[in-house]
């Protein structure tokens, strides 16, 4: 088990490596470098109530949903950063590139890619057509973690998980 445990993790490291030094251009550092806010609670807070407030009941009632899913979702995160502290990948892999305000506290699992499930993933399940625009930004929030390197792939992974597993339960749970 131990064995197994250490190719992955020597996968996702490689991985890791991959995404955060073989991808380096100039525009996907712009790109990466500001799509990752859109899971930043700035963003994903705002977003639902503003939603919640100005759409059509409908529409407001998933933002509102997407807002309960973001509260819910955040308590396995600060359990699993408790319980698994993991250095960030910047911090432990020497040729990791990292940006501007690197963060310092614990990378797994990543908090933005779960927020950007959660959020997105009530408006997908109740509007199927919004997967086609909103798929890809929750990806593109994700895969900015690993660019950003900040987080590995497994973060990104768990915090997936743990966003949709706290929506579907949240629309399915709603009232």
């Amino acid at each position: 088990m131990t064995r197994l445990f250490a190719k992955l993790h020597q996968a996702d490291r490689k991985l890791f490596m991959k995404i955060n030094t073989g991808l380096h251009r100039k525009f996907l550092n712009f790109l990466l470098y500001y799509a990752t806010h859109l899971g930043g609670a700035t963003f994903t807070i705002s977003a639902c109530l503003i939603s919640w407030y100005f759409l059509p009941r409908v529409w407001g009632t998933t933002a509102l949903m997407s807002l309960t899913a973001l509260a819910a979702s955040h308590i396995p995160v600060a359990i699993a950063k408790k319980t698994y502290p993991r250095l960030r990948p910047y911090l432990a892999l020497p040729d990791a590139r990292t940006f501007r305000n690197p963060l310092k506290d614990h990378s797994f699992p990543s908090g933005h890619t779960t927020a950007i499930f959660s959020v997105t993933v009530p408006f997908m399940i109740l509007f199927p057509l919004l997967i086609l625009p909103l798929l890809p930004i929750a990806l593109t929030v994700a895969l900015s973690r690993i660019y950003l390197g900040l987080h590995y792939p497994s973060d990104v992974l768990a915090g997936g998980v743990i966003g949709t597993l706290t929506a579907f339960g949240t629309v399915a749970l709603w009232p």
